[in-house]
């Protein structure tokens, strides 16, 4: 039956074309793991093989002098009408990888279902084309009126959806790549021929769109088959991917592995070999890669398989040095349906050793402040112990002389009782001189003792306000008065008040803080006042001068960073940490006021006990 047409080799493109798209729907249909772009490909070769089978029906009666048949040519244009829509879904499918089809989506099939309509109705109205004859099926002359929206509409699906199709796969693989070529000279060959066939620029007959078609998919197979043209997730991944200087893997919900760039290969190449289409199974199962790799592929299959967004750290040694990567997890949903996995791997070994470096820094300068506060300490101690132990050398240098004289007035006939006496209350005079002072050494000794336990340990105890001030007052003193300055201490609140936490690291806190009032009056004679009052549960510190205040620049920064207005003389270690110290010792607070020329007020703020 088939010598005479295929004969002509017009008929046999056709049956090769009607061949040909059977062939790649069953290529799509038989693949293992298929998205909404696979279904909605195979509706298009659908629409598209009944509107080969007509035309090829419609051809061999053409070529065997045969009469047109009107179901044949009903058929054809049943696949001719709803092709167009087909290529607008799949457009509208590639763009957003799945689509929740919805009432609005219905739309689009309104015209074509008018159409169908219109086409199983024509004898009644002669509406979709005026007549029926093979050679004028594609002529103005044998269409109807209707025929014209139809013909607009389905220009309007056909270029909305290639439009949709070549711009993403330029966005998804890049302008340059042979996978938008193939795409993009396919869609030329059939949406041109198309075009020119039907705005009669050349003639041809009804079957050679479905020839054109042809070529169309012939150049489609090799962008699915080839380049995984319906494989791509909706971002512009493989034009930046490459670019960037984290690992990267995208996972699909079979946890197979879509995509990866070449940073990973980089990073990861000497490790395992990464194979797209692989499963994260197979690399977690796998007994020739390292006990790290497999761990690290498991905690990703683990990660994948929640299909949650998350973040973690990972440490593995490649090339026999230790690399950290703080990998992130992130799942892509469109319309709540998960579509993939995005798997970040960022390199932060520079950032681990780098905080090493700034760690040993910070132990460096907390040892230097440390240093500085037992030279200060000890400079206070020296100070407040030279006036005591001179008044107890006095004294002693008395005692001396009294008993002297009393060892010399033994057997002395001369000396009477009450020169007895006079000697021996003397002698008392001297003790009771030397006592308060003892008793002040003690104090300074206690308060020294337990502020230099605070370089090895710290205790957490309930202590009054008084112990507090007088802890300060005793260390500050020789500070104070060595720079002319002079502290009022305000009680607005009772002084047996307790406050919980390491008292040592409190005093700290005020001696820095005085420290720092006393350099603001930079040499000159000043006042600062510490305030003390209960506010609710909280006991509230104001220490206050009347200095150069601080810069605006500093106030900016000061709490955050470790900034100074001492320049090369202060590290701006002290407020840093005592800012710390409060909020993580104390469960407090600390703010301050300050304006330039005028002064500045330090707030502290710590629950009561």
């Amino acid at each position: 039956m088939l010598a005479v047409p295929l004969s002509n080799l017009s008929f046999s493109l056709v049956i090769l074309s009607m061949v040909f798209i059977a062939f790649i729907f069953f290529v799509v249909a038989r693949m293992r793991s298929k998205n909404q772009i696979h279904y909605v490909f195979m509706i298009l070769m659908t629409t598209l093989f009944i509107w080969a089978v007509g035309s090829v029906i419609l051809d061999y009666d053409s070529l065997m002098g045969l009469e047109t048949k009107h179901w044949a040519v009903n058929l054809a244009y049943v696949g001719l009408i709803l092709t167009p829509v087909a290529i607008l879904f799949m457009g509208l499918v590639f763009a957003k990888t799945k689509i929740k089809f919805s009432w609005k989506h219905c739309l689009f099939l309104i015209v074509p279902m008018i159409s169908l309509i219109m086409l199983f109705t024509n004898d009644q109205h002669h509406l979709f084309y005026r007549y029926i004859k093979y050679e004028d099926l594609t002529q103005a002359k044998a269409l109807g009126s209707y025929f014209i929206y139809h013909t607009i509409y389905s220009y309007i699906c056909i270029a909305a959806g290639m439009g949709q199709l070549i711009y993403f796969s330029v966005k998804n693989a890049g302008f340059f790549s042979r996978q938008s070529f193939f795409i993009a000279l396919g869609i030329v060959i059939s949406f041109g021929y198309n075009f020119l066939l039907t705005a009669q620029v050349i003639d041809g007959y009804f079957h050679t769109n479905v020839i054109a078609f042809f070529f169309t998919f012939l150049l489609f197979y090799f962008a699915i088959i080839k380049y995984d043209f319906l494989g791509i997730v909706p971002v512009a991944l493989q034009n930046i991917v490459d670019h960037i200087s984290d690992s990267f893997l995208v996972i699909d919900k079979e946890h197979m592995i879509i995509d990866y760039n070449k940073t990973f290969i980089n990073t990861f190449g000497s490790l395992l070999k990464i194979n797209r289409k692989a499963s994260l199974e197979q690399y977690c199962s796998d007994p020739t890669l390292g006990k790290e790799i497999t761990e690290l592929m498991t905690a990703l299959r683990d990660a994948v398989t929640k299909h949650e967004s998350t973040s973690f750290e990972k440490s593995i040694v490649i090339n026999n040095e230790e690399k950290y990567f703080t990998i992130e997890i992130t799942t892509l949903y469109s319309q709540n349906i998960y579509l993939s996995t995005i798997i970040l791997l960022k390199d932060i070994t520079q950032v681990k050793n780098a905080l090493e470096t700034i760690q040993k820094n910070y132990e460096m300068l907390m040892e230097k402040e440390q240093l500085a506060s037992l030279g200060q300490m000890i400079g206070g101690i020296a100070h407040n112990l030279k006036t005591p132990i001179m008044s107890i050398s006095g004294g002693i240098e008395g005692l001396k002389d009294l008993i002297d004289e009393y060892k010399d007035s033994i057997g002395d006939e001369s000396v009477t009782d009450d020169d007895h006496r006079e000697i021996a209350g003397e002698m008392e005079e001297w003790i009771k001189k030397i006592k308060p002072y003892c008793s002040y050494m003690s104090d300074i000794i206690s308060t020294v003792k337990g502020q230099a336990a605070q370089f090895s340990s710290s205790s957490d105890m309930t202590f009054t306000l008084d112990e507090l001030t007088k802890r300060v007052d005793l260390l500050m003193k020789h500070e104070l008065n060595r720079f002319h300055c002079r502290l009022q201490i305000i009680y607005e609140t009772d002084p047996a008040l307790g406050i919980k936490g390491d008292v040592n690291s409190l005093v700290q806190i005020f001696d820095n803080l005085i420290i720092n009032a006393v350099h603001s009056y930079a040499g000159k004679t000043g006042e600062i006042i510490l305030i003390i009052r209960k506010i609710d549960t909280q006991i509230v510190f104001s220490l206050q001068d009347f200095g150069k205040g601080i810069p605006a620049i500093i106030q900016e920064k000061l709490f955050k960073e470790m900034v100074t207005t001492k320049g090369k003389d202060g590290t701006g270690l002290g407020l840093y940490m005592s800012y710390a110290t409060v909020k993580g010792k104390f469960s407090g607070n600390m703010w301050f006021k300050s304006e330039e020329d005028k002064g500045t007020t330090f707030f502290i703020s710590i629950p009561i006990a």
